[in-house]
């Protein structure tokens, strides 16, 4: 786990949070950011060793019943909008968590419902596909805006 994230950045980032109940979102979040970004490697991983590590430090820093996969469930689900949509969280995190460019959380996002998609079977629908669809709107609209400037 220490060598894959940093479990101060993302307690720090949790620390930030006004209730519990906001802390434990943006904990799970942050975690569920770093997992995802760490799977970005052309190295072989052991899932076993490394869902065994982070859902360790979950277990003690959450409790039970919380598990990598809950994280990344809460993570395609509507409630994690609030988080990544948080000014406050994303300064916390992008401030700490350095690890995991802000650019990238889009993607992330995009892979745990591409994942979450391939083990359902179901369409990926709902508010976390669409606010990643005007993600992509609003990039792509801001690249062709610089395209346009020319030198």
């Amino acid at each position: 786990m220490d060598t894959l994230i940093n479990k101060d950045n993302i307690l720090a980032v949790m620390r930030q949070g006004r209730t519990r109940a906001e802390s434990t979102d943006w904990f799970r979040v942050a975690v569920g950011l770093y997992y995802l970004a760490n799977l970005m490697t052309k190295e072989t991983i052991d899932f076993k060793t490394v869902d065994r590590e982070f859902n360790r430090f979950i277990y003690h820093t959450i409790g039970g019943g919380h598990t990598i996969t809950s994280v990344l469930q809460f993570m395609s689900g509507k409630d994690v909008l609030p988080v990544v949509q948080s000014e406050r969280f994303m300064t916390a995190f992008t401030s700490t968590c350095t690890d995991v460019p802000p650019d990238s959380i889009p993607f992330l996002l995009e892979l745990n419902l591409g994942v979450a998609k391939n083990i359902s079977k179901l369409e990926v629908e709902g508010p976390v596909h669409d606010w990643l669809e005007a993600q992509k709107r609003a990039r792509e609209t801001r690249e062709e805006g610089t395209a346009g400037e020319g030198i």
